[in-house]
């Protein structure tokens, strides 16, 4: 086994454990520390990958900006910090077996396409197009809209933040 196959193992595992503990933890403070330890552990795989862009993009924006937004969300809102309800639903059992439905029909329907198991060869140099990219998210037949719409989507979701996170005065809401 080489060194890129353990650390590989090892970040994935991290990426992995730590994701169930997002969706256990009764803490909010400890689901967002969580989920920092996640995005990191995805910013590692992209590491492997070299994909320098994407690991630069996941430490920023996913782990300097999102996952520090929820963190700020969490304090700012001053309730309860801990989940007291029941953490399984009468229902669970008939979402595992939704999910392994779903999850047995993807892999049916990959193994099915014929460029599903194609190994790459040889990296391209340079990694990716950063140039193409940034044209991209300008050029209006390319991705402004969708980047624009997430702009005001982010923005509303600031706004949202601010209100929840307003105390309620007597008379005025």
């Amino acid at each position: 086994m080489t060194v890129l196959q353990i650390i590989f193992l090892l970040a994935a595992a991290i990426t992995l454990g730590s994701a169930v503990m997002v969706v256990s933890s009764r803490r909010m403070m400890h689901v967002a520390l969580w989920l920092v330890l996640t995005l990191f552990g995805v910013a590692i795989l992209f590491a492997l990958l070299e994909i320098r862009f994407f690991v630069v993009v996941q430490v920023l924006i996913y782990i300097g900006a999102i996952a520090i937004l929820i963190i700020f969300a969490v304090m700012l809102t001053r309730h309860s910090l801990e989940d007291v309800g029941p953490h399984f639903n009468r229902g669970w059992w008939i979402a595992i077996l939704a999910c392994f439905a779903t999850f047995s029909g993807l892999v049916a329907v990959l193994s099915s396409w014929s460029k599903f198991q194609t190994i790459i060869r040889t990296i391209p140099a340079g990694g990716e197009d950063i140039l193409s990219l940034g044209k991209a998210f300008i050029d209006p037949a390319g991705y402004v809209i969708p980047f624009e719409v997430a702009s005001v989507l982010l923005l509303a979701a600031l706004i949202g933040a601010i209100f929840v996170a307003s105390e309620r005065k007597e008379g005025k809401r």
